[in-house]
């Protein structure tokens, strides 16, 4: 597009990240949706799918599947969740829990890369407009 618009620019930003994600991902046998979701489950207590699929953005349906892959690979196991008898909390395996931290470093590591080539106000700038966008989405003010 000669005039990008403020869609495009987010969703071809959105897509190099999520890329250069899975090819960092694929050198440890993962992807950038088992790396978030890891990264989402509590290192000790567990975390209910629920939270999870909240916090990733994810339907229930690709929340389901991500898990079952993540079990697969010894990641997590579930439990069942004491407090609620109907649901079930994910806990991380060591092998997840190793995972999980390759995964924060990861993410840790594209942060300082950015923030070196940006400046403290362009981020904050940055920020302010993906918070703004998010509530008027959230706030039903666009459609």
């Amino acid at each position: 597009m000669k005039e990008k618009t403020i869609d495009y620019a987010l969703r071809s930003t959105w897509q190099a990240v999520a890329r250069m994600y899975n090819e960092e991902a694929s050198k440890f046998d993962g992807s950038m949706a088992i790396g978030f979701a890891l990264l989402s489950i509590d290192k000790e207590d567990g975390t209910p799918s629920s939270y999870i699929s909240n916090r990733m953005g994810m339907e229930a349906t690709s929340l389901t599947r991500t898990l079952k892959s993540l079990e697969e690979k010894g990641l997590i196991i579930r439990k069942k969740n004491p407090d609620d008898g109907r649901g079930v909390l994910i806990y991380l395996t060591d092998l997840g829990k190793e995972k999980r931290e390759l995964s924060k470093l990861t993410v840790l590591k594209f942060n300082e890369a950015v923030k070196k080539n940006i400046s403290e106000e362009k981020l904050n700038h940055f920020m302010e407009v993906a918070e703004t966008i998010n509530d008027l989405i959230t706030e039903k003010k666009i459609f």
